[in-house]
């Protein structure tokens, strides 16, 4: 069918309209010719030219078979699991896999296909040319250790005239080529009434620009990219909210959270869920709720855990938050009181969700990380420590040496399994290498003179991205040696966390059967009366003075 459409105007304005007639011709400009002009003439006398008797001609052709281009899809559906199978659960697979191995058809199957791959195989095998036959026999010089070290690549700095502290930072999760840093004044009432609520996301090759903003509606503390969907982005801001951004949409946030259903103190721990859809979290605060969200409804959240660390009705405030995908039930929660909460999703009460409660520190926890090798060991952050535990012992592993100025954040290397940073109030990040040694960081590197709230390793493990109180974000690269992973390093490690893990369990069951020889004790001793326990409190206060007589005396 042939689609005519007929532009119509009106003549006059189209301007004046051109006649045309017949007209003798006339002359216009009339230029006389210019004696000075003849200066600068120069006659030619001669030219050369060479040439061929005959005319040169060539002849190209060439054969290209046309290809034709088709666009074409598949279908995909969550790996061709059936529908009565969840994919996230472990145990469904596991059974999955075990019923379809059992079934005749699929052993034949594995039969008829052996034979096309053995041969699919052989057709790709290569031959080195340049293989080295004699190599083992060559005496080869040892590689040569460099010291472990750190340098500055890039410093990316709040453009703002009121500097706030760089609280959270997370790494763009396909390549890393990207930073997105969450900006808030955490201080208790420091915040003024003008400063920006913008946080920004930054190219690691240009920190001269920003590459992207997000505009909460109050300052963000922490900020989370999608695992699964680069373009997602989640936030837990200073007034409790929590937020998602689409960045293909814009900077302003897709959607919200209701203040009356949201945290009542700022969010301090977010994590992604492993789930179909992609689309769930759950968020920790000081208030002392945990909350799972999904972002397709963020009116309010789908399950509310109260923070009940002792079981007894008091709860506690949340600090930070870990979850690992490959473990889709368990979730860990470090406290305000320094515990740390190992919890079950599938708990159907409160007190079913919170399985082990570890006492670590004597402050605040403000790290706490699986090691993305050993996932049963972690690391925690609080007070002037770092300590490593193992879910199957109630004492830590290992404990570093008290530091002067506190801890503040810490995590693990994501390509050595025995090497992980801690950054401290006094600007500076303790290196730990524990093959290497365990008393003492391996490393200690000046990043800024400012307190530094958070690190984070990019997932090669070639750099760490460090941000501090004045605003800075600081793009740190490691050397070789803290990247590639040493000869048996990871079969010495796991060896040395489970001496350590025996070691404590030995101590722990020689320290129960102390105290239940005390209370065998203690039962057999006869009560002693009240006069007998009033001379006792007389004698310890006399001796009490008689002490601060004598060191005043001194």
């Amino acid at each position: 069918m042939e689609i005519v459409y007929v532009y119509q105007r009106k003549r006059n304005e189209f301007g004046k309209q051109p006649l045309f007639r017949n007209k003798p011709a006339w002359q216009s400009v009339d230029i006389e010719p210019d004696p000075s002009y003849m200066e600068n003439f120069t006659e030619k006398k001669f030219c050369s030219v060479e040439c061929q008797c005959v005319p040169e001609q060539s002849e190209h052709e060439v054969n290209t078979e046309s290809l034709t281009f088709a666009n074409q899809g598949i279908l995909h559906l969550q790996g061709g699991w059936p529908k009565d199978v969840d994919p996230s659960d472990v145990e469904h697979t596991i059974r999955y896999r075990k019923k379809i191995e059992k079934d005749e058809e699929y052993i034949k199957s594995v039969k008829t296909l052996g034979d096309t791959m053995e041969q699919c195989i052989k057709q790709n095998n290569a031959i080195d040319i340049y293989e080295e036959y004699f190599k083992d026999e060559i005496e080869s010089e040892p590689p040569v250790v460099e010291p472990p070290s750190l340098k500055t690549y890039n410093v990316y700095r709040d453009p703002n005239p009121i500097k706030r502290a760089a609280s959270c930072v997370s790494w763009y999760p396909d390549d890393n080529h990207k930073i997105a840093v969450a900006y808030s004044i955490l201080q208790f009432q420091k915040m003024p009434y003008n400063m920006c609520l913008d946080s920004y996301i930054w190219d690691i090759e240009n920190p001269n620009v920003i590459d992207q903003t997000i505009t909460p509606s109050s300052p963000l503390v922490t900020l989370k990219y999608n695992p699964k969907d680069p373009h997602i982005l989640i936030g837990g801001s200073y007034n409790g909210l929590v937020s998602y951004w689409d960045l293909r949409k814009g900077q302003y946030p897709v959607d919200s959270s209701l203040i009356e259903k949201s945290h009542n103190d700022p969010v301090f721990g977010l994590s992604w869920i492993q789930s179909k859809s992609g689309s769930e979290f759950f968020s920790v605060s000081t208030d002392g709720k945990c909350l799972w969200w999904d972002i397709r409804k963020l009116s309010e959240p789908t399950e509310t855990l109260l923070i009940d660390a002792e079981k007894n009705g008091k709860i506690v405030g949340g600090t930070t938050i870990d979850f690992e995908s490959t473990m889709p039930t368990k979730f860990m929660i470090g406290t305000e009181t320094g515990n740390i909460l190992i919890c079950n999703k599938k708990g159907k009460t409160a007190a079913e969700k919170i399985v082990h409660n570890y006492p670590a520190h004597l402050g605040p926890i403000y790290s706490l990380r699986r090691n993305p090798f050993f996932l049963k060991n972690f690391l925690t952050i609080g007070d002037w420590s770092c300590k490593i535990w193992s879910e199957d012992v109630k004492f830590p592993l290992l404990i570093t040496k008290n530091s002067t100025p506190y801890l503040t954040d810490g995590c693990w290397s994501t390509t050595r399994p025995s090497v992980l940073y801690t950054t401290k109030m006094d600007g500076s990040i303790d290196v730990w290498d524990l093959l290497f040694k365990q008393n003492d960081p391996t490393l200690t590197f000046q990043v800024c003179d400012a307190p530094i709230h958070t690190i984070q390793a990019q997932e090669q493990g070639k750099m760490l991205a460090v941000g501090a109180r004045d605003g800075t974000t600081t793009l740190l690269g490691l050397s070789d040696g803290l990247v590639n992973i040493q000869n048996n390093e990871k079969k010495i490690f796991s060896e040395m966390l489970e001496r350590e893990g025996k070691r404590e369990k030995a101590l722990e069951s020689t320290l129960r059967e102390k105290r239940v020889k005390q209370l065998k004790k203690a039962d057999a001793l006869p009560e002693p009366s009240a006069e007998t326990i009033q001379e006792l409190i007389t004698q310890a206060q006399n001796d009490f003075y008689d002490t601060i007589e004598y060191e005043n005396k001194k």
